[in-house]
């Protein structure tokens, strides 16, 4: 027999309904903690125990001296938790690490195919753009973190689907918060640039073949500073 949901539970599926039936979206007032009491019928402690709970997730936006809003959405929590466990299974030898890599390569390789689906419906000028600063960058000694992120974003923004830029912007994060752990790219700055290059022009030609061959190259260095951690590569 199942146990009955505590109060504070009852309470987060209850302001999720409110959401959803109010039809409000990211950014819309919520109603304040003295009116959830008194239309749900549950303690103060209930109510903020249940928002803490939805803030967690992201479902709500508490902004202390403004009021509670419906909270736009995020992957903080995804990223925490791969970024532990990855640093949780560096200890013994083995990491999700290599496992995110292998998830992000597999998530790009149709991404491009996607965006040359489009065909010239694309516009490809903020990618062009960043390819540009990237090779700049290369030609001065180093291509910084920041703008391989930017072009990856950029990229695929004609996709016109907002989860792709949060997802990868949760790869990025986790590649981040274990830098030191991974150790900095082994590659000349011009051969990343190039290998960048070659996924752009390879889009631009409509070349799928080309492009899946240029994204798995592009992930080869990854996968080399994988490998420099000792982690077994698939």
């Amino acid at each position: 027999m199942r146990s009955r949901p505590s109060r504070a539970v009852e309470a987060q599926e209850a302001v999720k309904e409110i959401i959803l039936g109010r039809g409000l979206a990211a950014g819309d007032p919520l109603p304040t903690e003295s009116e959830l009491m008194e239309e749900l019928g549950i303690s103060r402690n209930s109510v903020r125990e249940a928002l803490k709970a939805l803030q967690a997730v992201g479902i709500v936006d508490i902004r202390h001296g403004f009021g509670m809003f419906v909270g736009r959405m995020s992957l903080a929590g995804l990223v925490d938790e791969l970024t532990f466990h990855s640093r949780i299974t560096l200890q013994d030898g083995r990491s999700h690490i290599a496992h995110l890599v292998e998830i992000r390569e597999m998530l790009e390789t149709g991404l491009v195919q996607k965006l040359i689906d489009l065909g010239p419906e694309a516009d490809l000028s903020a990618a062009a753009e960043a390819m540009a600063r990237m090779e700049d960058e290369a030609e001065r000694g180093g291509v910084s973190p920041e703008i391989d992120r930017l072009f990856h974003d950029v990229l695929y923004r004609p996709l016109g689907n907002p989860l792709v830029s949060q997802l990868l912007g949760a790869f990025w994060d986790v590649y981040h918060q274990l830098r030191d752990q991974i150790g900095a790219p082994d590659e000349p700055p011009a051969d990343v640039a190039r290998r960048h290059r070659d996924i752009y022009a390879a889009v631009t030609a409509g070349d799928k073949s080309a492009a899946i061959t240029a994204v798995r190259a592009h992930f080869e260095g990854v996968r080399n500073r994988v490998a420099r951690l000792g982690i077994p590569q698939r």
